[in-house]
């Protein structure tokens, strides 16, 4: 079944083939020229007067930006632009060196330096200078403001005051901005203008050529080789990773320079190639993969158990993905998640939340689960079971919804005693009707899974079920997707429950059909009722005479 969708795994260029082609005439694109929003932003800045005079950025907190908007300035308006990435009081007003009250030394600081004109600077550096700020705002505002005096023996006894036509640009990012904004609540109250940054283009039509162009003036800019049309392809395949989205390409100046030098080691400088670029990538994954080798030697020698066969009850491959501090990329992993169930009040226990290693995203996807299932059911009252939901062999915290598919599966498993294929991996989340939606990382996911059933051996029904909206987000690994056209390993999407459920146990979810696991759930409580019944007063007379 899913042979027919191998390509909407992985994204498909072959609509460009026409512009990819004539990639070496192309006129390159400045950076500036993929920022409509900022450049308009930057316009109305310039030609502002009056009250508005800094400017608040959204982008990486990184001097390559500061250095591109700098050049953008100088390079249209001709006025003095000063970018620093260093800040103190006395860099900032200059200084004066004074002598029986007299100054016998000044040194002109960056607002001297940048008047009439602009002023850079990185909001980290504002925010680890917080002293700055009162007197840099008045400068900025036009007060007059005076070089610190570093005798402090010594007061001046005529102070210096001057003022300054300075214009502030503040670059950061949305988590630094908004601790500027928590440091002067005036920032927003119409003292600056705010724009962003953006790090990704979305790939239709016209804005591909402008892609396109990009590429050629990072090729330009960093004197690095041409690139063949089929290695385009392949780093606007990495940049769908990238991004999490086959229809959008980063726009980062860094992420595609480090791709791209590195890819010219593999060519030898000459013309890049589309296995350079594969060379580049996978040098890059061998660098980092000790961590996720060390994993799966760790399922492959049966010290974490996880199963690619077989069928049982209660019992799901659900799928993680693995951050660790100092890692430079995550890592899927399965996991095993269990549900077993007794008689009881009806209460589903989260064993992760219980003992404080479940967040409160993971709590909030297992309560809509719970009551989709009661839903589903149509109780009137609770469950007459209780059950416990647990990921097995997990010692860390547990956060996020995307598991709550995969524990509804395991909880209906469980109450319709039906067993799960094992050789199916789930991920994705449910809502209260039980829709299926859309969850993050499902590239490390899915090459998680396919590398333990790799080295388990392929029986050519394993695979992933997932959520259909999630498919846009896929940019697989190319043996992966090899294999999925050879029919070796499996992808299924779905929009319901009720689609999931019958690929995981093979019986239908819901319907008249008296094998369904509804209907299976139903019996179970029925025959559970009938047995609990407390017997009237003729039936207890009649047990006393027994």
């Amino acid at each position: 079944m899913t042979q027919d969708i191998w390509r909407l795994v992985t994204p498909q260029y072959d609509d460009f083939n026409e512009p990819l082609a004539q990639f070496a005439q192309l006129t390159a694109v400045p950076f500036f020229d993929t920022q409509p929003r900022l450049l308009q932003a930057i316009e109305r800045f310039i030609h502002i007067q009056g009250f508005s005079r800094v400017l608040l950025i959204n982008a990486p907190d990184n001097s390559i930006y500061r250095c591109l908007i700098q050049e953008h300035l100088e390079n249209t308006h001709r006025v003095p632009v000063v970018r620093t990435e260093t800040l103190d009081m006395t860099m900032l007003f200059g200084q004066v060196t004074a002598k029986n009250g007299q100054v016998i030394d000044q040194t002109h600081g960056l607002l001297a330096q940048a008047d009439n004109g602009y002023l850079i600077i990185s909001a980290n550096l504002l925010l680890a200078n917080p002293l700055c700020w009162p007197m840099l705002k008045a400068a900025v505002l036009g007060e007059p403001v005076s070089p610190i005096n570093v005798s402090k023996k010594s007061l001046l006894q005529t102070p210096i005051n001057q003022s300054y036509n300075i214009k502030l640009i503040v670059v950061g990012d949305r988590h630094q901005l908004g601790d500027i904004d928590f440091l002067d609540s005036d920032i927003h109250a119409g003292l600056c203008l705010f724009s962003e940054m953006e790090l990704d283009i979305k790939i239709e039509n016209d804005r591909m050529l402008t892609y396109l162009g990009y590429l050629r003036w990072l090729i330009q800019r960093y004197d690095l080789p041409l690139l063949t049309a089929e290695a385009i392809k392949t780093v606007m395949t990495a940049g769908a990773r990238y991004t999490e989205d086959q229809h959008y390409a980063p726009l980062c100046v860094m992420w595609h320079r480090s791709l791209l030098e590195e890819s010219a080691i593999e060519s030898q400088g000459q013309t890049i190639e589309q296995q350079h670029v594969e060379q580049a990538i996978h040098q890059r994954y061998y660098r980092a993969s000790y961590l996720p080798e060390r994993a799966l030697d760790d399922i492959l020698d049966g010290q974490v158990i996880i199963e690619t066969q077989g069928e049982h009850v209660g019992q799901v491959n659900g799928l993680t993905v693995i951050d660790v501090a100092g890692h430079p990329t995550s890592y899927g992993e399965p996991a095993r998640i269990s549900c077993v169930i007794h008689f009881g009040d009806g209460d589903i226990a989260d064993v992760e939340r219980k003992v404080e290693l479940g967040g409160n995203l993971h709590a909030k996807g297992m309560m809509i689960m719970q009551a989709f299932v009661s839903s589903a059911l149509h109780l009137d009252v609770p469950l007459p079971f209780s059950a416990s939901v647990v990921f097995e062999q997990s010692y860390s915290e547990v956060d996020g919804d995307s598991a709550s598919l995969a524990e509804l599966c395991s909880l209906v498993s469980a109450l319709s005693e039906y067993p799960i294929d094992q050789q199916i991996a789930v991920t994705g989340a449910v809502d209260q009707f039980g829709r299926v939606q859309a969850v993050g990382g499902l590239n490390e996911k899915i090459e998680g899974f396919y590398r333990v059933c790799q080295h388990h051996g392929f029986t050519g029904q394993q695979g992933v079920i997932l959520p259909k909206s999630n498919l846009k987000h896929l940019a697989l690994h190319s043996q992966v997707v090899e294999s999925i056209k050879n029919g070796e390993f499996n992808i299924w999407p779905v929009s319901t429950v009720d689609e999931a459920i019958p690929i995981l146990m093979n019986k239908p979810f819901r319907g008249d059909d008296q094998e369904s696991v509804i209907s299976k759930i139903a019996e179970r409580i029925e025959f559970f009722e009938k047995h609990i019944q407390t017997p009237g007063i003729v039936e207890r007379i009649k047990n006393w005479f027994i």
